[in-house]
């Protein structure tokens, strides 16, 4: 009884230590990987402590989401060290072989956009980024409340593209079309800078709360490669493809409708949105190899999870 008392005492530890590393992490000055590896561990701590719900299986999944914001936002914590680091222009030059001399962003704009103005579709593009930030997690809500069964793996292959994103964001920090273009590195012979319309109409429609409101959800803006927006989309019209049809059509719809956003907007270019793809179907064709793995860990969590209710 000791024993499991201890056991339970110390996973709640883990718990209160994985979500208050991220927060105190400037203050105290903690070291990276200790912040990682104590958010990290909070989600396993849980299960151990928690018996398995619906309730818990949401908690589970907050608590991954609240390690990858550390992870994706911890390279910002040194704007001018990333300044350094940060790629600008590699996908400059292949979205220029894709748009056949000229990145879709530029032609797109220059095709469509009016100068001072946010038309209706760019109001509609923009609000298709800003609902993102719920999208992937309400398709996998939406497959734990239709299809529990298929639970599991809609929210390891989910939060798995959102993990290898964050990785390749510490690894190769890359700059998005906005960027290279307020660094002068995106211009043709044409001199029209690429808008940022996505921050033009967020002044307009919501005045004085933008400031916060983007400070709040913008905490890396030089991590443009992969484009985990599409990515998560993406993976979240496969998972609601596989519920049924009309849910399908809709993300598929959603993720269409969010690519051409991105490009558009200036937000993320081509190849950042083929990236993306390529991250999301490569999880997707390995999770079956790995299947055998993760079912190990789930019995080692289910072990500890037995010996905390003992």
């Amino acid at each position: 009884m000791r024993k499991s008392k201890a056991l339970r005492a110390a996973a709640w530890a883990v718990v209160i230590a994985g979500v208050a590393a991220p927060v105190i992490r400037r203050r105290a000055h903690l070291p990276k990987p200790a912040v990682l590896a104590a958010a990290a561990a909070a989600p396993v701590a849980l299960c151990v402590v928690v018996p398995r719900s619906r309730t818990r299986d949401v908690l589970t999944c907050t608590l991954q989401m609240w390690a990858y914001l550390a992870a994706y936002e911890m390279p910002h914590d040194d704007p001018e060290a990333l300044q350094r680091r940060v790629h600008i222009d590699y996908p400059v030059n292949v979205d220029r072989v894709i748009g056949l001399g000229t990145p879709p962003t530029l032609r797109l704009q220059r095709l469509l956009s009016a100068p001072g103005r946010i038309r209706p579709a760019e109001k509609v593009l923009v609000w298709s980024h800003w609902v993102w930030f719920a999208v992937p997690h309400l398709a996998v809500t939406y497959v734990l409340v239709r299809r529990r069964d298929r639970f599991g793996r809609a929210a390891a292959t989910t939060y798995a593209v959102f993990d290898l994103g964050a990785l390749v964001y510490w690894l190769v920090p890359t700059a998005p079309p906005w960027y290279a273009a307020s660094q002068g590195r995106l211009e043709d012979h044409d001199e029209t800078r690429v808008r940022r319309m996505m921050i033009e109409y967020g002044e307009q429609f919501w005045k004085h709360r933008w400031g916060p409101l983007y400070s709040l959800l913008g905490g890396n803006p030089l991590a443009a490669m992969p484009s985990l927006h599409f990515a998560t989309s993406v993976n979240a019209a496969h998972l609601l493809g596989e519920v049924g049809v009309v849910a399908g059509a809709v993300g598929w719809g959603y993720a269409a409708t969010l690519g051409l956003a991105l490009v558009y907007l200036g937000e993320h270019y081509v190849v950042d949105l083929l990236a993306g793809l390529a991250l999301t179907e490569g999880v997707r064709r390995a999770a079956p190899a790995l299947a055998p793995a993760a079912t190990s860990i789930s019995h080692a969590v289910r072990a500890l999870e037995a010996r905390a209710r003992a």
